[in-house]
């Protein structure tokens, strides 16, 4: 991909710290479309593969991928692609945490400007927060949040782009990058409390608790890094305050460029809290300081309404749950807002023909 170099205002920058910042500011020029990513984190997988003996050309190509593509971070990739490419790389290399070598390789600047962002935010709170309002402009497939809850803070990854593959493996692969991230801006002795993973707990949990040197939880509903909430206020080293306001000045420009598609912001907004909080109409459009009308307005445009897209969300979060964890059919239908395991069970049997049971039983049909 083509990129082109930015101008930037005049300052009383030194001549050398106005050519760094144009570097850092130069290579991130669009917003990827939904259901579309920068390449960042998964640029990763080439080396991960070689670490194996495997050629990665053949098996990018059978992913329907250009290998060249790899030659460059910034590049744009379908999210549905890299998640068919995990699966392939998990069965050529019979390695089930694939996807938590190729996050271990990553590093903060594999979030691009974002990363950058994040390296010259004022405080460790800053940056986490940086990294969850601005991940949209570098990955449209997934979304993540932050959450405090008395001495807690809890950082969550969530996928959320229907029929992706390898789900579990793009979600380990994204906690692990957040671990080296937190680790580059507070130390390398940071070590979180606790991780979360929503996938089934594999034979082998060595090579997780080695990278994140913390207890891990399996099947979980959510992906999520656990830390005390007093890290938040931790500063950051060699923050420089004039570059991380290029870097926010230029991340708006992205962002107000971006074209994004309304219903799809909501999705991402769903995907982050429809296991956790309350998902009425009336509490997005709250949350949006927008009316409820004009909500279903803007989504009518799209052609779709509201309770369609909750439905899609839920039967989404639904299907990764069934496939990649273990989680009792009741507690996924309690962290879907069901009050009871039957009208989950008939909601999902309308959704997708299937009882949970059967679906879990059977696994993803072809």
């Amino acid at each position: 991909m083509m990129t082109k170099n930015i101008v930037l205002p005049s300052t009383s920058a030194s001549p050398e710290s106005t050519k760094a910042t144009s570097t850092v500011l130069a290579g991130q020029e669009r917003t990827p479309p939904p259901g579309y990513i920068h390449l960042g984190v998964a640029k990763e997988i080439v080396p991960s593969l070689r670490d194996f003996g495997i050629e990665p050309d053949p098996v990018i190509r059978e992913a329907g991928l250009n290998p060249l593509v790899f030659d460059d971070g910034s590049n744009v990739i379908p999210h549905a692609a890299l998640g068919r490419l995990l699966t392939l790389c998990v069965t050529r290399t019979n390695c089930p945490h694939f996807g938590l070598l190729v996050g271990k390789r990553a590093t903060i600047l594999s979030f691009g400007i974002v990363g950058r962002l994040m390296q010259h935010s004022e405080t460790m709170g800053d940056a986490v927060r940086a990294l969850v309002s601005n991940l949209s402009i570098q990955n449209r497939g997934a979304v993540p949040s932050l959450a405090i809850s008395g001495d807690t803070a809890i950082f969550t990854y969530s996928v959320y782009q229907l029929d992706i593959e390898s789900a579990e493996q793009i979600s380990d692969g994204a906690i692990a990058v957040a671990i080296n991230a937190l680790r580059t801006l507070c130390g390398l002795q940071w070590n979180p409390i606790e991780v979360l993973l929503p996938r089934a707990a594999p034979v082998d949990q060595d090579p997780y608790r080695r990278h994140f040197h913390a207890p891990v939880r399996f099947n979980q509903e959510i992906a999520a890094i656990v830390f005390p909430a007093r890290d938040l206020d931790i500063r950051i080293a060699g923050a420089d305050p004039m570059l991380r306001a290029m870097l926010e000045e230029r991340i708006n420009q992205l962002k107000t460029g971006s074209g994004s598609e309304f219903s799809d912001d909501i999705r991402r907004l769903l995907r982050t809290r429809l296991t956790n909080h309350r998902c009425s109409a009336d509490d997005i459009a709250h949350l949006l300081a927008i009316h409820r009308r004009t909500l279903n307005r803007r989504l009518k445009v799209g052609g779709m309404g509201y309770r369609a897209i909750t439905n899609e969300i839920r039967f989404e979060i639904a299907r990764q749950l069934l496939e990649d964890t273990e989680v009792p059919l009741g507690q996924i239908a309690a962290a879907l807002g069901y009050s009871e395991a039957s009208a989950f069970t008939r909601a999902f049997r309308r959704w997708s023909g299937q009882t949970p049971t059967t679906w879990r039983a059977e696994g993803r049909p072809v």
